[in-house]
């Protein structure tokens, strides 16, 4: 099977999360699309970020009955911080009969070639890539990758997390079953 693999911290996941991994498994060849909940991304502080546990379980309730997308807390046994390339070379020894691509934003896609093992990722796995405002997506990098056409919603988790420490709503942003589990838990305030 072709394994879209969607890293990310989703701290919290929001319908922009979705709207791309909808667009992914909808568009593309690959049949489904594996949200890898990161527990600490090595370029990115881990102060504001909610238990692993935690986010894994609002993944999960926001992709609920959606036979296309998995929630996954492969790197969650993996050493920390967690490089793509460690993941990727556990999952093709676990799961030998798929075949994996990343999908990521334009933005990471700039800092590829400063991955653990960039140049091994670039030559073995095919990139899906969406543009992400002030991110045009550079082509200079000896890779596969294909450009998604898919609509994108300027949501960040970021001021999602803001507008909760703020007191203000969060509605229409994120799934109702992930917005009522964070307030029923009081996450990020």
């Amino acid at each position: 099977m072709k394994i879209g693999l969607y890293f990310g911290s989703f701290n919290p996941i929001h319908h922009g999360h979705l709207i791309i991994a909808s667009h992914v498994v909808n568009e593309t060849a690959l049949q489904q699309v594996w949200f890898v909940v990161s527990p600490q991304n090595p370029f990115k502080q881990s102060q504001s970020l909610l238990n692993e546990y935690h986010r894994l379980h609002l993944v999960k309730l926001a992709i609920e009955g959606e036979n296309k997308l998995r929630a996954t807390d492969i790197e969650f046994k993996l050493p920390k911080p967690s490089y793509t390339i460690t993941t990727l070379q556990y999952l093709e020894e676990k799961y030998r009969e798929h075949q994996f691509s990343i999908i990521l934003g334009s933005d990471s896609f700039q800092n590829l070639d400063k991955w653990k093992n960039a140049e091994v990722i670039m030559e073995r796995y095919d990139l899906y890539v969406y543009t992400r405002e002030g991110s045009e997506v550079r082509s200079d990098l000896p890779v596969k990758y294909k450009i998604l056409d898919a609509p994108l919603l300027q949501i960040s988790s970021t001021h999602i997390r803001n507008l909760i420490k703020n007191g203000k709503s969060i509605r229409y942003l994120l799934p109702d079953d992930v917005k009522e589990e964070i307030e029923k838990n009081h996450y990020y305030r």
